[in-house]
């Protein structure tokens, strides 16, 4: 029998996933016997098999839910599992239908198995964007359990209805006081900036942060005061944007408490320029944009000086509100323990090194209620209380295996679908429901790029990525209550590495990159073992950011280069469930690629000519020729960019950002080895292991 759907058969029994993760209706009987069927060994359990009715051929099949595999007959125990036996150490002799891959290797044979299970069969013709295999060499001190509260549907179902409820009090916040619409992605991007420095118990919302008036928000909703200035390709476009310019800042200073003479300059200049408008016909597009540069110029401060006590109002009251949601979701997540009875102790520690293992949580998870589960073609949904959630289906597969690495307190998958719903579910609020929105924040580098950094400079592990988009197993991501039970080893700011070579590729928010540099010193300054950074932002220097700034005139910048503009492409942050045509999108701005090294890193991992000229070769699969590397500087005088590196993670991340300079011209058209560890490390408990 060829594999089936892991879904509703067609003329067969509807299946569904219980709590356990077998793939049941309830309790599978025989129509003959009316007696229900008898249980598997523990052993095919644990490998993914259950037992299921084919009411179409009116007898039982076993489907395995790992590899989407069913089988007339029952599994035979021992054969060749790709999840307990990876590396085919226990499976029978090779039959002549496996016959071809005698010529491959174990780790190939593994590979090409994994891949299989992870996309559904051998015949499904689709690229997986993930290598599971990859081990660590990240090595932290062994640290404690961490001490957020365990995730549970119904308390996520309450996050998710507060934070849509405080977009839409800063969308009305917005309209009401300034007239204008929320800038694109603002709020995402103020809870990114609000996380850095948050110590509030909520792992989405921000409640304790000082400053209370967000820079970020404040910065972005200033700029679309008094209207917001779009990107130009025609004459009547910069005309017609000249005039409501004109008109809306004449209108806020007649409406504002401004002083005589702000009201007199802004009110001369506005008059000025729809004079100028009237008898002039003849203009072409640069005469207006210059036009509108002037009156920027002349309004922009008193505009501002007027909207400033409104905006920090919007800034403030939204702080308040969600300080306010964190205190009503956190009494009922207690709540909800307390009935449970549900208390955790701390584990004793030792000062040791280990390497890196996925974050552990003090309290253990109360019962969790029932996720339904099933497929729509390639897509798998999860329903909790009329709620869905999708996931590409080889995602969710992807899931699965990482949930199978990192997980310790459920061998059995009770917990696994409620979890899943949890996680998909945060991440699906923090990003917002709008098309393309939040896509920006998530994006990943392309696979062979990985496979560049992981061959050429020993790179294992992500400085931000989700158990969605990770390459590797192991990653740091913006949430340690959902995420490490796939994988997840925490914030990276919480995330203090003694050795090892990383990829940052951050969330394009100023204020968190920053932090990152910030981080990335300490942690280097600290270590004398082989600690490597290296670091993709995006090349915006009309102003310089602060955080490009610092790493190109740090002493542990070892080298620095950059691809430009629309030369390169990156996977999109919705590849979990987007299609296969819009996994990639072109870089809309060049990104500069840092390398920050101390001693023994730069000894091991050196960005040699050889090894840059492989990292660009990883983007030329597309065709497209890149720049060719430049010269390596010295760690004490570091020079600026000499060549180019990669780019803006997709063109919503670009529309999204907010303006980087007061100047015009952003308005009109664009232009077009692994050797041992040095110091001794110890091998990590096996409640802790991940290698």
């Amino acid at each position: 029998m060829t594999s089936e759907n892991h879904g509703t058969l067609k003329g067969d029994t509807a299946l569904v996933m219980s709590p356990t993760g077998s793939a049941t209706q309830g309790s599978p009987v025989s129509p003959s016997t009316s007696k229900p069927m008898p249980e598997l060994p523990d052993e095919l359990v644990q490998a993914g098999w259950s037992k299921c009715w084919s009411k179409r051929e009116n007898r039982p099949y076993w489907f395995n839910r790992f590899t989407n595999q069913s089988l007339w007959e029952m599994p035979v125990l021992g054969q060749h599992d790709v999840i307990s036996d990876p590396l085919g150490l226990n499976a029978a002799p090779a039959s002549a239908e496996g016959a071809g891959d005698a010529g491959l290797g174990n780790g190939q044979r593994k590979r090409r198995l994994s891949d299989e299970a992870s996309l559904g069969g051998p015949n499904s013709f689709k690229r997986i964007y993930w290598d599971l295999d990859i081990q660590t060499n990240a090595v932290i001190k062994e640290r404690a359990p961490a001490d957020h509260l365990p995730p549970h549907p119904e308390i996520e179902l309450q996050r998710a209805q507060l934070t849509t409820k405080l977009r839409q009090h800063y969308h009305e916040l917005c309209y009401q006081r300034e007239g204008i619409e929320p800038p694109r992605e603002s709020f995402n991007r103020w809870l990114l900036e609000r996380k850095v420095l948050d110590k509030g118990p909520d792992p989405l919302l921000p409640s304790e942060c000082d400053p209370i008036i967000s820079p970020s928000m404040f910065r972005e909703v200033m700029n679309d005061i008094p209207i917001r200035l779009s990107r130009i390709k025609y004459k009547e476009e910069a005309r017609k944007l000249l005039f409501k310019y004109a008109e809306a800042a004449k209108k806020m200073i007649d409406s504002r408490n401004a002083s005589p003479d702000s009201r007199k300059v802004v009110k001369w200049n506005a008059e000025d320029t729809m004079n100028w408008l009237r008898r002039d016909h003849s203009a072409s597009k640069e005469d207006y944009m210059d036009r509108l540069e002037h009156l920027r110029k002349q309004c922009g401060p008193h505009v501002a000086a007027v909207a400033r006590d409104s905006v920090e109002g919007i800034c403030t009251k939204i702080y308040h509100i969600s300080a306010e949601y964190v205190r009503r979701i956190r009494q009922t997540h207690l709540n909800l323990l307390k009935d449970c009875n549900i208390t955790g102790e701390m584990p004793d520690l030792q000062d040791r090194l280990v390497y890196c293992y996925p974050v552990r949580l003090a309290l253990p998870s109360p019962p969790q209620p029932r996720v339904e589960l099933h497929f729509e073609n390639d897509i798998a949904c999860l329903r909790y209380k009329g709620e869905m959630v999708k996931v590409n289906r080889g995602y969710f597969a992807k899931l699965e295996l990482l949930y199978r690495y990192s997980c310790i307190d459920d061998p059995r998958f009770e917990k696994f679908l409620s979890r899943v719903w949890c996680l998909i579910k945060r991440y699906q609020v923090m990003f917002g429901a709008g098309v393309n929105e939040g896509t920006g924040l998530q994006g990943a580098l392309p696979v062979p790029v990985f496979e560049a950094l992981n061959k050429q400079f020993g790179v294992t592990f992500e400085c931000f990525a989700s158990p969605l988009n990770s390459y590797f197993k192991q990653f740091c991501s913006a949430f340690p209550d959902t995420d490490g039970f796939f994988g997840s080893r925490g914030p990276f700011l919480n995330f203090s590495p003694a050795s090892g070579s990383f990829e940052a590729n951050p969330p394009f928010c100023e204020e968190l990159m920053d932090a990152m540099v910030t981080h990335f010193e300490e942690l280097l300054e600290k270590s004398s073992e082989p600690l490597s950074f290296i670091i993709f932002v995006p090349e915006w220097r009309d102003p310089l950011t602060p955080a490009l700034k610092r790493m190109e005139t740090s002493i542990y910048r070892r080298h620095q280069m950059s691809v430009p503009a629309f030369e390169h492409e990156y996977r999109s942050g919705s590849q979990h469930i987007c299609k296969k045509e819009e996994m990639y999108y072109k870089a809309v701005h060049g990104t500069a690629v840092v390398f920050l090294q101390n001693a023994a890193g730069f000894a091991k991992w050196e960005p040699t000519l050889e090894r840059i000229q492989e990292l660009l070769a990883a983007y030329q699969v597309s065709g497209r020729a890149l720049g060719s590397p430049g010269p390596s500087s010295t760690p004490t005088m570091p020079s600026p960019a000499s060549v180019g590196g990669l780019g803006d993670k997709d063109s919503t991340s670009a529309r999204a950002a907010p303006e980087r300079s007061a100047s015009l011209d952003t308005l009109s058209t664009a232009s077009q080895d692994n050797s041992s560890i040095s110091s001794p490390v110890e091998k990590m408990p096996p409640e802790a292991a991940s290698v």
